[in-house]
């Protein structure tokens, strides 16, 4: 989860947990890429509107990676007009969540993911 509002990066990364997830947080672009390159995680959660690197610049950077072509990236962000899902999409993110979160849309994306084996 990557939002520079902490405490609703805080908030969402409690309910991914209480949701039987594993989850971490950073509070801009730069830190999310590092987490990235650092978990590989199965899915990051990022806000497009961030200080130091924006969501977007954040998820080509990470799309630019060879261990970041098959992370499941949403955009969960306040913007979502035609244009920021399609910005979105363009900047390489596989889907786009308005904030406040509809735990059932969050539930959806996460049961979509696929299985990873260990």
């Amino acid at each position: 989860m990557v939002d520079d509002n902490q405490d609703s990066c805080e908030s969402l990364a409690l309910l991914l947990k209480l949701m039987g997830n594993e989850a971490h947080t950073a509070h801009d672009g730069e830190e999310a890429i590092d987490a990235a390159s650092k978990l590989r995680p199965d899915l990051i959660l990022l806000d497009l509107g961030m200080p130091k690197l924006n969501g977007y610049d954040a998820c080509r950077r990470i799309r630019e990676h060879a261990w970041g072509q098959n992370i499941v990236v949403f955009a969960l962000t306040g913007w979502g007009q035609d244009d920021d899902r399609r910005r979105s999409n363009e900047a390489g993110f596989d889907g786009h969540l308005v904030k406040p979160v509809d735990q059932n849309k969050l539930a959806e994306a996460l049961a979509g993911l696929p299985i990873r084996q260990a």
